[in-house]
C-alpha cells in the first residue's frame, strides 16, 4: 500500500530489483538511476515488463529534478559514495514536499571486526585488484565464514547468512571486498546525515543488528526545507 500509485526514484539501482518490487506493488512510475553501463543494461532487462519504468545512466550528483517524487530511495549505495551528503541532498531536492526519502546503509554497530580487521585489507589491497582477482580471493574468506556459520555462532545477521547457499554467501563476501569506498556509520551519524539533508520526522530501524534503514520526510512549503 505504501507504494501503490506513487512516483518513485531509485538511486543506484544496480540490476533493478529494488525498483521491481515497488512497480509490482503498483507504483505509478519509477525512475532508476545508475552510473554503471552494465548495471543499467541489467536493470532495463529486469524492468522490461513495466512500461512505467525508466532506467537512466546518470549520477545522482548530476540529477537536477526537484519536487517530483513521492519516494526517493537508495539501497546499499550511499555508504559507497565519496560525497554521501551531496547525494542525499539531491535525493531530498528530488522528493516532493511531504514526500519520503529512504536509505539503507552499513552500520558500525556489531561490525567492529569488519571495520578494524577486514576493511583495511579492502582499502589497501582488494579494491585495487582486477575484479576477477577479487572474485578468486573471495573464495577463501567465504570458506572460513561457511565453517564458522556451521558452528552455530553469531547474532541475527549470521543466523540469516547460515541459511544461504555457499554461492550466495560468496557473493556477499565479494560485495564487501570489491568497493573502493565503504562507510560504516553509527546510528547518530546516520540520523545526522538525514537531518543535515533537511529531512524531518527521521526514523531509523536497526536491520539485522548490523545496518541502518533511515526514513525521513521532506518538509512541506513553509517548513525547514532542504538545502
Amino acid at each position: 500500500d505504501d507504494w501503490r500509485g506513487r512516483v518513485v526514484l531509485d538511486v543506484g539501482c544496480g540490476m533493478g530489483r529494488n525498483s521491481f518490487w515497488p512497480l509490482r506493488y503498483g507504483a505509478k512510475r519509477a525512475l532508476a538511476l545508475d552510473v554503471d553501463e552494465r548495471s543499467v543494461a541489467a536493470a532495463r532487462h529486469t524492468l522490461a515488463a513495466f512500461p512505467a519504468a525508466e532506467v537512466r545512466q546518470q549520477s545522482i550528483y548530476e540529477f537536477g529534478e526537484r519536487d517530483a517524487y513521492d519516494i526517493a530511495f537508495s539501497i546499499g549505495v550511499i555508504h559507497h559514495l565519496q560525497q554521501p551528503e551531496r547525494a542525499l541532498a539531491a535525493m531530498t531536492r528530488a522528493a516532493r514536499p511531504g514526500g519520503r526519502v529512504l536509505i539503507w546503509v552499513y552500520g558500525c554497530e556489531n561490525n567492529g571486526w569488519i571495520v578494524h580487521f577486514f576493511d583495511p585489507w579492502r582499502r589497501m589491497l582488494f579494491s585495487r585488484l582486477p575484479i576477477g582477482a577479487v572474485h578468486h580471493f573471495s573464495l577463501y574468506p567465504s570458506l572460513l565464514l561457511w565453517c564458522v556459520l556451521r558452528l552455530g555462532v553469531g547474532g541475527d545477521y549470521l543466523r540469516l547468512l547460515r541459511g544461504f547457499a555457499f554461492r550466495h554467501l560468496r557473493s556477499v563476501v565479494f560485495d564487501q571486498m570489491l568497493p573502493r569506498i565503504a562507510h560504516y556509520w553509527r546510528r547518530d551519524e546516520v540520523e545526522r546525515l538525514m537531518r543535515d539533508a533537511g529531512l524531518e520526522d527521521v526514523r531509523l530501524t536497526w536491520v539485522n543488528r548490523m545496518s541502518w534503514s533511515a526514513l525521513g520526510i521532506k518538509p512541506k512549503a513553509g517548513g525547514q526545507g532542504a538545502p
